[in-house]
C-alpha cells in the first residue's frame, strides 16, 4: 500500500537571536524556516513515509531558499504554488530556566494567506495519497486560507482519505470566537485530532478541570474527560492529547493521551532538557501518523509519538531530524544520552 502524507499549511522563515540572548542584545539573527504542516511532512520524511508539502510562496530568492530547504529533506514540493509578494516571518527569542520565550509575527499578507482556492488543484495533489494533515493556524490566515482548507477537507473525505488536524490556537492569529466559528464546520471531517492542554477550552469551550497550567500541575483525569467530550460532539476516530508541565522554559514534563474506542491510553512521561521546544508539537503529530499509518497498536502509536516529540526538544529549528530506529530504542526505555559507537 502507498503511503503518502500530504500536509497543507504555511512555511515562514523564523529569525532568532544565537544561543540564548535576547532581542535587545541581538547583534545579528540566525535564520530557521519551519511551519506546523511543514514540520510534520519533514518529520514523516525522516521516517520513510512519502511526504507531500503544499503552500504558496514568493517567486524570489528568499521563496527559493525556503522551497529548497524543505526539499532538502526529502518531502514533495511539487504542489507549492509560487506567487505573492513575501514570506511570513517570525523572530523568535528562546527562553531559559524562568524567563519565558518570546515570539513576535510579521506575516501579514504573505504569500499563503493570499492564496486563492484557484491556486491548488486537490485530484492532483491527492492522487495516490491515503492522508491528509492541516492544523489550526492555517484556517486563521485569512478567509481565503479557511476556504481553501474546507476545499482540501471536502476533497479527502471524498476519496476516503484520513484527515489530521492539531488545533493549535493562536490568540495572535485570531480570537476564540472567529476560531469556533471557523474551525467548528471544519471537524466533521476530521477523523484524527491532535490538541494541547488549552486548544480544546480555547476553540470549543471543552475545559479539562482540577489543572493549574501555568505552575505545571496537569490532572490527567480532566484530560480524559476533555477527549470524550469532543468524541461526544464531533464523533472523532481518535484524539490525543500532549500534557506539557512546564516547571520552567528549559525544564517540561511530556506525556499524552490518546482516546479510541472508548479506551484511554497513557504514554509514559518524559522529563525533558529543552533545547528548542518549536515544532514539538508538530513532531508529535507526525509520531502519531506515522505509527497509525503502520498498524500499530494503540498503546505503541502514543509511546511513538511522544518518544518522536521528546527526542524534538533536544533538536535546533522547527523540523524533527530523527529516525524510526531512535524513536523505536527511547520508547523501549533507553534515555541515557550515551555515546552510540
Amino acid at each position: 500500500m502507498v503511503e503518502k502524507v500530504v500536509t497543507f499549511g504555511e512555511i515562514m522563515m523564523r529569525l532568532q537571536p544565537p544561543g540564548h540572548e535576547r532581542f535587545l542584545q541581538a547583534k545579528s539573527f540566525d535564520v530557521v524556516f519551519g511551519g506546523g504542516e511543514a514540520n510534520v511532512a519533514v518529520s514523516l520524511a525522516q521516517f520513510g513515509i512519502e511526504a507531500s508539502f503544499v503552500s504558496k510562496l514568493p517567486e524570489n530568492q528568499i521563496g527559493d531558499a525556503c522551497y529548497n530547504e524543505i526539499r532538502k529533506w526529502g518531502v514533495d514540493t511539487s504542489f507549492i504554488a509560487r506567487g505573492g509578494d513575501r514570506l511570513g516571518i517570525y523572530f523568535c527569542e528562546k527562553g531559559f530556566s524562568q524567563r519565558a520565550s518570546k515570539v513576535i509575527y510579521d506575516r501579514a499578507h504573505s504569500a499563503i494567506s493570499e492564496a486563492s482556492v484557484e491556486d491548488f488543484d486537490w485530484d492532483e495533489i491527492f492522487r495516490d495519497a491515503n492522508w491528509f494533515h492541516f492544523t489550526g493556524i492555517t484556517p486563521a490566515l485569512s478567509e481565503r486560507c479557511a476556504e481553501i482548507v474546507m476545499k482540501a477537507c471536502q476533497a479527502a473525505q471524498a476519496r476516503g482519505i484520513m484527515v489530521s488536524c492539531d488545533l493549535n490556537y493562536r490568540k495572535k492569529l485570531w480570537s476564540k470566537a472567529k476560531a469556533a466559528q471557523v474551525m467548528e464546520p471544519l471537524m466533521k471531517y476530521v477523523n484524527v485530532l491532535i490538541a494541547n492542554e488549552e486548544d480544546a477550552d480555547s476553540i470549543f469551550s471543552i475545559k479539562a478541570v482540577g489543572n493549574e497550567v501555568s505552575v505545571g500541575q496537569l490532572n490527567e483525569d480532566g484530560y480524559k474527560d476533555v477527549c470524550k467530550q469532543l468524541v461526544d460532539r464531533f464523533g472523532f476516530d481518535r484524539v490525543a492529547i500532549t500534557l506539557r508541565e512546564s516547571i520552567s522554559a528549559s525544564q517540561n514534563n511530556w506525556s499524552a493521551i490518546l482516546y479510541s474506542g472508548e479506551n484511554f491510553y497513557n504514554s509514559r512521561k518524559y522529563n525533558i532538557s529543552i533545547i528548542d521546544r518549536v515544532g514539538g508539537g508538530d513532531s508529535f503529530g507526525a509520531g502519531l501518523i506515522y505509527a497509525l499509518i503502520k498498524g500499530y497498536k494503540e498503546s505503541e502509536a502514543i509511546e511513538f509519538a511522544t518518544a518522536a516529540s521528546c527526542i524534538k526538544h533536544t533538536i535546533e529549528g522547527d523540523f524533527n531530524i530523527a529516525s524510526v530506529e531512535e524513536v523505536q530504542q527511547l520508547m523501549m526505555g533507553d534515555g541515557s544520552g550515551r555515546v552510540q559507537r
